[in-house]
């Protein structure tokens, strides 16, 4: 079953980053500490916008291939 992130947003939660890439909470803080995964927040809630997700899949699809 694979999640599909929301086409009609600019920017995503942190648990649709955790469904979309199967990673954990902990491994999706990591990425946004490290600087990995860009990020913003918006008073409490942590918004990552599609565009960082994006590159940062093909970061990772090059680094593999």
């Amino acid at each position: 079953m694979s999640v599909a992130l929301p086409t009609s947003h600019t920017a995503v939660t942190v648990p649709e980053v955790m469904a979309a890439l199967k990673y954990s909470r902990s491994k999706v803080y990591d990425l946004l500490r490290s600087g990995a995964l860009p990020s913003y927040t918006e008073g409490r809630a942590r918004r990552i916008p599609l565009d960082s997700l994006h590159t940062y899949i093909h970061n990772r699809l090059e680094e593999v291939a």
